[in-house]
């Protein structure tokens, strides 16, 4: 059997089994998987862009075939998406997309959103920053029981000068930082900043200290610090490069780890 007939036999099977499903309402998901299956097609030249010229007569055109089953897939689609919890399909998603950029489809530039946090948010926050810093750098619980202490603070404070904001990439929560009152007097304290792995080096953590900076001044704060750890290499960059400056640093034990704490500040 040729690679051409394989290659028809293959089509001809998806669209048999994209008719068993009538339309339904498009999901993002659902449109994704559209999208993927057209870029697919076209990859490995099962669809030409363009309609055929008389010696590629047998080989199904986009125009032909990729209209159809845009409609025809969606229930089947659906029906395959629906066993996925919400991690497996962000899985999915990101598969699709490594795939995409490695057959040397251009990405789209991502979708970036800092927002104030709303229902689940909070919670999002200290599990991340269990889950990240285990996986990092083998902290312990007490990590996650901190920064539970941290957020019920500041969800049950009445402070007026206080905000916190969530990242959003295509979507996808993927940081936070949080500016809160300090001790001192006219001095705010920046705390929890997160960034997922997968928005490292994009901005996206100079984006929420730049935030948490801007809404400090507006507040009538001339102050910011904060407290870090030494092996939190990356975002002790980002406080360099926004203006903090190390004030004094001591060696303590956290996490279940000996480190050594560091205070930042700077002036707005």
């Amino acid at each position: 059997m040729s690679t051409q007939t394989t290659d028809l036999a293959l089509v001809d099977s998806l669209a048999q089994l994209a008719t068993l499903a009538s339309m339904t309402t498009i999901t993002p998901l659902v449109s994704e998987v559209h999208e993927f299956n057209r870029f697919y097609a076209r990859a490995i030249g099962l669809v030409q862009p363009e309609p055929a010229s008389p010696t590629e007569a047998g080989v199904p055109t986009e125009a032909g075939l990729l209209a159809g089953l845009d409609i025809d897939q969606t229930s089947a689609a659906e029906a395959l998406l629906a066993p996925l919890g919400q991690a497996q399909r962000k899985e999915l998603v990101d598969a699709m997309a490594h795939i995409r950029n490695a057959l040397g489809e251009k990405p789209q530039s991502p979708s970036f959103v800092l927002r104030a946090p709303g229902p689940g948010d909070l919670g999002w926050v200290i599990e991340r920053h269990g889950y990240r810093y285990a996986h990092e750098q083998q902290w312990d619980a007490t990590v996650e029981a901190t920064v539970a202490r941290i957020v019920t603070d500041f969800a049950e404070s009445s402070e007026s000068r206080q905000a916190a904001w969530i990242a959003e990439l295509d979507g996808e929560r993927v940081g936070s930082v949080f500016c809160v009152a300090a001790d001192q007097e006219a001095t705010a304290q920046l705390r929890l900043l997160l960034v997922e792995p997968s928005a490292r080096g994009l901005g996206v953590g100079t984006q929420l200290v730049e935030e948490c900076l801007r809404f400090a001044k507006q507040s009538g704060y001339t102050d910011v610090m904060l407290w870090t750890l030494n092996v939190c290499v990356a975002a002790r960059r980002i406080y360099a490069r926004s203006g903090f400056h190390l004030d004094k640093h001591e060696h303590s034990h956290h996490f279940g780890h000996d480190l050594v704490d560091e205070f930042w500040s700077r002036s707005l």
